[in-house]
């Protein structure tokens, strides 16, 4: 299920979290299927040089909720594909705690209906880019990283992840792929996003909401390390 609307952007952004793709030279056209009468269905066409593995697109899916192990089978798995972010760029706390607030404010949908995901992309002076919300928060994610890949701006090794919900595996898988070094949650994430995170060196922050936030992995990205000794005196 998906909500409608940057299905170019969903459809390349999948391709690229699930490895099939690297390169924008990858894709050579995106064009409606011709017999999609509710213009549902798109075609994309890959260059030659692309070597598909249908049996990579073949999820082993521990639970059927969104909520559980949905993609990989381990993390083990997910490294042999995607290689570990080791990303020394430095973000200022006060920069996070200004993106929620940006994020909510472009929530054009959910403020008329209360009831979708967003995913955003901020650059690391905390300028949004890109905001795309879907009735699943993975697809909110395909969306802004689709975009990224599209216009050209990749790999997204120098920009920051906002979700609006709970930081799952998979939101951190698919921001692995496309080499997202700081990834934020407005709420809370999983005990195996989080294992994930600290495995994969990428920084994962949860609760990033009312001037607070909660850092789980790789904290020397964030710098606030003066107010942080400050408290300690």
């Amino acid at each position: 299920m998906r909500t409608p609307g940057n299905d170019d952007e969903l459809a390349v952004g999948f391709l690229l979290t699930e490895g099939l793709i690297k390169r924008r030279s990858d894709i050579l056209k995106i064009v409606p299927h011709p017999r999609s009468k509710s213009g549902n269905v798109i075609n994309i066409f890959l260059s030659p040089d692309v070597c598909v593995d249908f049996q990579q697109l073949t999820r082993h899916v521990f639970a059927s909720s969104s909520c559980g192990l949905c993609g990989k089978a381990t993390i083990a798995s997910v490294h042999q594909h995607f290689p570990k972010i080791s990303s020394k760029v430095l973000v200022e706390a006060k920069t996070i705690l200004t993106l929620p607030g940006q994020l909510r404010d472009a929530q054009i949908a959910f403020a008329l209906t209360g009831g979708l995901h967003a995913a955003a992309v901020f650059d690391l002076s905390g300028k949004m880019i890109v905001l795309r919300e879907d009735v699943g928060r993975h697809n909110a994610v395909d969306k802004v990283l689709g975009h990224g890949f599209l216009k050209g701006f990749f790999p997204l090794d120098q920009q920051i992840l906002l979700v609006s919900g709970r930081a799952s595996f998979e939101i951190l898988q698919k921001s692995l792929a496309a080499r997202v070094p700081i990834i934020c949650a407005v709420s809370a994430p999983s005990s195996l996003a989080v294992e994930f995170a600290r495995a994969s060196g990428q920084t994962l922050i949860g609760f990033l909401r009312d001037e607070r936030m909660n850092i789980y992995s790789h904290p020397e990205r964030i710098g606030f390390a003066d107010q942080l000794k400050s408290k300690k005196r």
